[in-house]
């Protein structure tokens, strides 16, 4: 009697009534999302091998429809389903970044910019508007480009800050690969924002690089004056 009740305790759903939902590790709140496995393996042993597979629950919420259902138990709809779920955290999160954050609380904005884009197969190039308290007002990606790059052009970002009136500007872009070091490209496009926020008077904060829970300032590294 006993056993079966310490084997119900652990069950994700029963844990989260018990507990509450904050209290699940990630492969629970997936097996809940999950709902069921297959003949050969529980909802939590699905669970694992989708966090196995795609490498944790950052490239997890970035996968594709068909990437998820190459796994063995998983279907369209539970596809479909989790990529819901994920699509739902992102979109919470966007709301809620210029309502609450500014650059005096640095790791807030850095683990939002990793959510959004730093698991991202593509590279993104993101913009964060800001006034004169470095309050953030909005933000945009501007650019999708590769798995290699995207092609990025200075004065339509400057335009993009002219139209809502900021005083300063972060740009951020992602690494796919989740190495963050700067590529000459990167380099040369940044000092071209710099020159041209000089020029209409749009201070350019910092160029951040993120992948995959890394990040580099070129501020910090020295490549902006």
């Amino acid at each position: 009697m006993k056993v079966k009740e310490m084997i119900a305790k652990e069950r994700p759903r029963e844990k989260a009534i018990q507990y509450g939902v904050s209290t699940l590790s990630n492969r629970e709140l997936l097996a809940i999302l999950l709902r069921s496995g297959s003949k050969q393996q529980s909802a939590l042993e699905l669970a694992d091998d989708l966090l196995n597979i795609h490498g944790g629950l950052g490239n997890l919420s970035n996968a594709s429809i068909a990437q998820l259902i190459r796994v063995k138990g998983i279907k369209e709809v539970k596809a479909i389903q989790l990529l819901a779920c994920f699509e739902l955290s992102k979109r919470i999160t966007r709301e809620q970044l210029p309502k609450t954050f500014n650059i005096d609380h640095p790791k807030k904005v850095l683990d939002w910019l990793n959510q959004q884009i730093g698991f991202c197969h593509q590279e993104h190039f993101l913009v964060l508007f800001l006034n004169i308290k470095n309050t953030i007002l909005s933000y945009k990606i501007l650019y999708i480009g590769t798995s290699s790059g995207a092609k990025i052009e200075p004065k339509e970002v400057f335009q993009e800050a002219i139209q809502r009136r900021c005083q300063r500007i972060i740009c951020v872009h992602n690494h796919p690969s989740g190495d963050v070091t700067p590529s000459h490209a990167d380099i040369m496009v940044t000092k071209s924002l710099q020159a041209i926020g000089n020029m209409v008077g749009i201070e350019l904060l910092d160029h951040i690089i993120v992948g995959k829970n890394n990040y580099t300032s070129l501020r910090k590294n020295v490549l902006l004056d």
